[in-house]
């Protein structure tokens, strides 16, 4: 009967556990609407911006511009977006492996950003934070407030390190949202801006008329990029985290179901035997005192 106890035991703890997986799923659930809808409205416009500077870039001397500026890659920043909580499958971990990856291959000096407490976690022993308190330490907190004017105090940091020589290249490690179930993990440069060509089909830059000058709207336009740029990186990774979150517990959710229906099989059978037991030493006994 012990080992019934036990079983009993194992059976309301994977109940307990597959009730909270099951909460979790509903609330990353709730959330990842929220934050699909957000990435959704937000990504056209980056990409049409990008498109704009590209356009734009094609018929005009970018050297000038410091943000624009490409030297020698002697010091790479990554700026590694991930989260704050884990439960998520290899959301953090893909990330974290990605920028290990780079950071190896590039004879570069590397210096790692962590937006997220999971990556301010895995890279803190690494010595590829930063150590100059150049860059913040606590964007972690970035997510309790996301919002554009938040993240474009970031972009304007990292505009300034840049233009300032402190760093070569930056660039964005990201999970980009696909669906619920499907992150792809990006690299995406962020500074220096390069020049664009314009494609064949596309219409060449004389077609419009540009009110001020283009070289005043491109003034205008490359820092309103960079911050579009990131904070589109963060709120795809937000929403990536929802749903590697949403996807994680509803495997989670399944498996303790299954797990409960294997060991209440396993729990019957058991009993059963037991009453089997039960009913055989009865039965002896009887006969023993018969005879």
């Amino acid at each position: 009967m012990a080992n019934l106890k036990e079983i009993r035991n194992r059976i309301q703890s994977v109940g307990s556990t597959m009730q909270i997986t099951s909460a979790m799923k509903m609330v990353s659930a709730a959330k990842l609407k929220r934050a699909q809808d957000a990435i959704t409205q937000m990504r056209p416009y980056a990409v049409k911006l990008r498109e704009i500077l590209g356009n734009l870039s094609s018929s005009l001397d970018m050297s000038e511009n410091p943000l624009s500026h490409i030297r020698e890659e002697k010091n790479v920043l990554y700026v590694a977006i991930t989260s704050n909580r884990g439960l998520c499958g290899g959301f953090n971990n893909n990330i974290i492996k990605r920028v290990q990856v780079l950071a190896s291959e590039t004879k570069a000096n590397v210096t790692v950003l962590p937006i997220g407490k999971k990556a301010k976690d895995a890279f803190k022993s690494s010595g590829l934070l930063d150590k100059t308190d150049t860059l913040p330490s606590d964007l972690e907190n970035i997510y309790a407030n996301l919002t554009f004017e938040e993240v474009a105090k970031i972009g304007d940091l990292l505009m300034e390190v840049f233009a300032a020589g402190k760093f070569d290249k930056v660039v964005l490690v990201y999970n980009q949202f696909v669906n619920a179930a499907n992150q792809i993990v990006t690299e995406e440069q962020l500074l220096p801006i390069t020049k664009t060509e314009l494609k064949a089909d596309e219409s060449a830059a004389g077609d419009y008329l540009f009110e001020p000058s283009k070289e005043e709207i491109v003034l205008d336009i490359i820092p309103k990029t960079i911050r579009i740029q990131l904070f589109k990186g963060i709120l795809d990774s937000f929403a990536s985290e929802h749903g590697a979150r949403m996807t994680a517990m509803h495997k989670a959710t399944d498996n303790a179901s299954e797990m409960q229906r294997s060991l209440k099989l396993v729990y019957n059978k058991a009993r059963q035997a037991a009453i089997t037991n039960e009913i055989l030493e009865i039965v002896g006994g009887a006969e023993a005192l018969n005879g």
